[in-house]
């Protein structure tokens, strides 16, 4: 992507927090009255040094990763495993968090323009949820004017908002407006700035997002991504600081019917349509936002999944080359947060502060030890940017998880300790069966079936039962399904081997004990992996014909499904039985952590004469 591209659709998570960091702020800070109000300020500042900070050590990760520089990544790569997936957790955490406050925040904005849709709030949220999971199912993709718009739509909005409200401010000297009087129910004390300054942090949210897509940049993709990540703070930077200060002079306090950035648009441009086009931006780029989510979440879920801590089904790719799995996961997630939470933006702002910064602070982390592993040029400048933001990270998370703990946040770190157990007892599943399913010197080999009516040792095989291409076999002659005898039926055993192992072996060895032709079919993500395969195969020593597909969207049951429809095509006459390796665990929990390919085959094949689908079972 060019830049200009780049810039508002990476960065609509993080600038569209500015429609509600803020304001998750002010709701804190209100609490304590006129006094809590004035403490906006000395925060809002120590908030933008925290961007500035955060920033910065980002574009140090941009250098050291120009692949993509996840959190999960750069936890694993150098803290271990378990940092690794904790950091994963708390990046699960804010995705599903991102969708769920950023549609609750674009509702409020629709609802704040349109009072008599307050009522339909949860609704409304819901269904845009629904379109965003038939949008990305379909296989929508941010790219071009059309993504890009609603963020700078509302960069033009806000920044148009504040100058007007400078303007108006400079007529009367800049002297604040008076705020309505306030009732302080709590004193201003550590507890109630510390809040104020967790609830205020989310408007960082979104900062490590460009880091993640570093290989989208054009040439040189690292040094425009930095520049990009640059752009972005200063934008996050102005746009949070122009806010507040409008807050201060405007005398602007939060509402359960209105929003503050409503509130200031009223201020600035009235009831006319810049107050509308004002809250159409607001609305669209936080839908935006939400959807960035979608690309983000079933890609973490990928990295788990191939590094079996996350169930393999969620490695593959639907019909549009999306991750329909983790999309579909993701959607039910954000629903239930949302409902849950009654679509209130406040209500679920304890919860969201937790994951940003856990992931953060890991993230920073493993780049300390990066830079003091690597020790390359300017390392110590690069190790003191990480550190800082590791520091700064790690102390809002502790402030946010202390002090909003019995607001929510005790929901957010139960759910990264059930999510850290989940992901090592998957791993562990899967070594375990790895184990099972490893060959031993003796599992290596397959004699050539003979025919029974054939017996003893001279006996030379038929050319009806030795291994053999199917195209070897006589030629068609009909495809009605009208053999009534077993001598009439011609047969082709079908083997999809997924990889050298022992059910692999019992398939193949099931296949060859029926003393008809077999073809073994082995499905590729990539033509490395595909050749690696053969030098298997011919090292076990090349007992039965291969071919290889390669599917590099990582689908399995469409590449064999036309495979199996042309070579039905080809030979009508045959009967092909497909005999499918089968994984059975012993206990039913883990039995969706392995595909069940033979029933989505039968569902495909189905209307196809002479296809039989059958499994054979390895139990562990």
């Amino acid at each position: 992507m060019r830049k200009l591209v780049a810039l508002p659709v990476l960065s609509a998570d993080a600038l569209s927090s500015v429609a509600y960091g803020p304001e998750a702020m002010l709701a804190v800070l209100v609490l304590g009255g006129a006094a809590g109000l004035a403490c906006s300020v000395p925060i809002a500042a120590t908030i933008a040094f925290l961007m500035l900070a955060v920033g910065v050590s980002y574009r140090q990760t941009i250098r050291a990763y120009p692949h993509g520089g996840g959190s999960y990544i750069v936890a694993s790569d150098n803290l271990g495993r378990v940092p690794g997936l904790i950091a994963a957790a708390g990046l699960m955490t804010d995705y599903i968090l991102t969708v769920a406050v950023s549609i609750a925040s674009g509702v409020a904005a629709i609802t704040s323009a349109v009072p008599s849709l307050a009522t339909d709030a949860v609704p409304i949220g819901v269904g845009v949820i629904a379109l965003l999971l038939a949008g990305n199912l379909r296989g929508i993709r941010q790219a071009g004017a059309l993504f890009a718009a609603p963020t700078y739509a509302f960069i033009i909005a806000v920044f148009a908002l504040v100058t007007v409200g400078l303007v108006d401010a400079a007529g009367r000297g800049f002297h604040p407006t008076a705020a309505p009087h306030l009732n302080a129910t709590e004193s201003v004390g550590v507890l109630l700035v510390t809040r104020a300054f967790a609830s205020g942090a989310t408007a960082m949210t979104g900062i490590e997002a460009i880091s993640n897509a570093v290989p989208a940049f054009k040439p040189v993709e690292w040094r425009n991504a930095r520049t990009t990540l640059t752009w972005m703070i200063g934008l996050l930077i102005a746009l949070f600081a122009g806010t507040i200060a409008m807050v201060r002079l405007d005398g602007v306090v939060p509402g359960t019917q209105e929003t503050v950035l409503s509130q200031l648009a009223h201020h600035s441009f009235g009831s006319g349509p810049l107050y509308a086009l004002t809250q159409a931006a607001t609305a669209a780029v936080l839908l935006l936002a939400a959807n960035t989510a979608y690309n983000d979440f079933p890609r973490v879920l990928f990295l788990l999944a191939r590094d079996r801590h996350a169930p393999q089904l969620f490695l593959r790719l639907g019909d549009r080359l999306a991750f329909s799995n983790g999309i579909i996961l993701l959607t039910i997630a954000a629903t239930l947060v949302y409902v849950a939470f009654n679509g209130t933006t406040a209500s679920l702002i304890p919860l969201y502060a937790v994951g940003v910064f856990l992931a953060f602070t890991l993230s920073q982390a493993g780049m300390v030890v990066h830079w003091w592993r690597l020790r390359d040029r300017h390392w110590r400048k690069s190790l003191f940017f990480n550190a800082t933001g590791a520091l700064l990270s790690a102390v809002v998370f502790l402030t946010a998880g202390l002090t909003k703990f019995t607001e929510g946040a005790w929901v957010a770190v139960l759910a990264v300790g059930l999510f850290l157990v989940v992901t090592m007892r998957i791993r562990h599943h899967y070594e375990t069966v790895g184990k099972a399913l490893r060959l031993h010197p003796h599992a290596i080999e397959l004699p050539t079936p003979t025919l029974p009516a054939r017996p003893g040792p001279d006996a030379a095989p038929s050319a009806a039962t030795t291994p053999q291409s199917p195209t070897a076999l006589p030629d068609a002659r009909t495809e009605e399904e009208d053999e009534e005898t077993p001598q009439e039926i011609r047969h082709l055993s079908v083997v999809p081997i997924a990889a050298m192992d022992l059910a692999g072996m019992r398939a193949l060895a099931y296949a060859a004990s029926l003393h008809q032709p077999v073809l073994a079919l082995h499905v590729s993500p990539e033509e490395d992996e595909a050749e690696r395969f053969r030098q298997y195969w011919t090292l076990w020593g090349d007992h039965l014909p291969l071919e290889v597909v390669v599917s590099p969207y990582r689908a399995i049951v469409a590449p064999l499904v036309h495979y199996i429809e042309a070579l039905h095509a080809k030979r009508p006459d045959l009967t092909v039985t497909v005999i499918v390796p089968e994984i059975v665990t012993m206990r039913r929990r883990y039995r969706l952590l392995h595909s069940r390919i033979a029933p989505r085959l039968r569902h495909a094949l189905r209307p196809l004469p002479k296809i039989v689908i059958t499994t054979v079972p390895f139990h562990v």
